[in-house]
This record gives C-alpha cells, sequence and structure tokens, in this order.
C-alpha cells in the first residue's frame, strides 16, 4: 500500500455560482506538510462544513477511483472528488471509523464518512449527483492527524484496522441524519468519530 497522489487546492469560483470554493484539488509532485488542520497550502474556504481537526484529510482509495472511473465512463484524475490523498489498495466500503494509515513521517485516523453536498454536485456537473455519490457507497474517508509530517506520493503506507465494533463508512452514509438504536448509539460513541456526530449522539 502506498499514497498514489497528494491533491492540494485553491480558491476558484464554481461555474454558475457566486462563491469560492477549495474542491477543486490536484496532484502536487513535492512532500507537502500536514498538521492537526490539514495540508499546508490547501485552501478551505466553508469552515462550517469542512475542515477543522477532525476533517484535516480527506482521502479516496484508489479502488474507489477505479470504480468511479468505470461508472462515469472517463479516467478520473486524483483530486477530481476534492480529494487530498489517493491510498492504493485503499476500499472505502471496507474502512471503519477508527482505522489508521501510517507512513514514515504520518499518521492519520479515520473519523467519518464523505458526505455529497451541492457544492460536489456543481463540481462534477450534474445536480443529482450528490445523491448517486451517496447511493453508490463508496464516498471516501475523512482523517484526523495524530502525527505531524511531510507526505508525498510513493510513500509507503501501512494500514491498521480498528479493533473494535467497525463503523463502517457506507452505513454512516445510510444512517446520516438518522435517529439510532440504543445499540448503534453506543457502538458509534465507542469508535473515535467526528466530533459533531458525537456531540449529536450524545444530546439525542
Amino acid at each position: 500500500m502506498k499514497i498514489l497522489a497528494v491533491c492540494t487546492g485553491s480558491a476558484e469560483i464554481l461555474p454558475g455560482k457566486s462563491y469560492k470554493t477549495g474542491i477543486f484539488k490536484h496532484p502536487v509532485e513535492a512532500g507537502v506538510m500536514i498538521d492537526r488542520e490539514g495540508l499546508i497550502g490547501d485552501k478551505i474556504c466553508n469552515r462550517k462544513h469542512h475542515g477543522g481537526p477532525d476533517q484535516a484529510v480527506y482521502a479516496m482509495g484508489s479502488i474507489d477511483m477505479d470504480w468511479w472511473s468505470k461508472e462515469l465512463g472517463s479516467d478520473l484524475k486524483p483530486g477530481i472528488f476534492g480529494e487530498n490523498l489517493v491510498i492504493e489498495g485503499a476500499d472505502s466500503r471496507k474502512i471503519s471509523v477508527g482505522d489508521r494509515f501510517e507512513t514514515d513521517t504520518v499518521e492519520l485516523e479515520v473519523t467519518s464518512a464523505r458526505i455529497p453536498c451541492a457544492t460536489l454536485a456543481a463540481r462534477m456537473g450534474d445536480p443529482a449527483f450528490a445523491r448517486r455519490f451517496a447511493k453508490a457507497g463508496r464516498p471516501g474517508f475523512y482523517c484526523r492527524v495524530l502525527k505531524d509530517g511531510v507526505i508525498q506520493a510513493g510513500d509507503a503506507v501501512t494500514y491498521h484496522a480498528y479493533s473494535g465494533l467497525p463503523v463502517l463508512m457506507p452505513e454512516m452514509l445510510e444512517t446520516y441524519g438518522q435517529n439510532f438504536s440504543d445499540e448503534d448509539r453506543g457502538r458509534y460513541l465507542a469508535a473515535p468519530i467526528h466530533h459533531k456526530l458525537r456531540a449529536r449522539l450524545t444530546s439525542a
């Protein structure tokens, strides 16, 4: 397993929109410093819904990217969905909250699935794409940074599966905004989930 691409972006205006977004990511060849807030130099415009320590890095697996390339009939380039990293051999259908990805210098911990939004739909030029993305169950995954460092395409990655009861990325998509059973609430709270979801579950 290795890092296939590291992607950053600047603030750009979406076609037909008036606001700027950082969703347009492009691969970079040089190493990029990652700290608790994400990739240094990567622009995040909407801080209410994006970024922060529990959404510091957004990753897609190469298996996800290959599937989407076939689904959309195009050879998708890294960064197309706004992801910062593409990780060889990773499949977001099988990734759980608490899973960790480690290079020689950086350690990431999965916190949540990416919930598709109108900005993603506009980026893809398809008003229905957010629903399509959610239905596919291949959302990629957000990570917090446990160890700062420099990351670069080609870096070897060690994968560590979460040792507790899993909360998988497709399940997080399916349960978004829904009520939880006591059993599921306990399972979610036992995992290192995104702080906003934790707050919602503890106040419900």
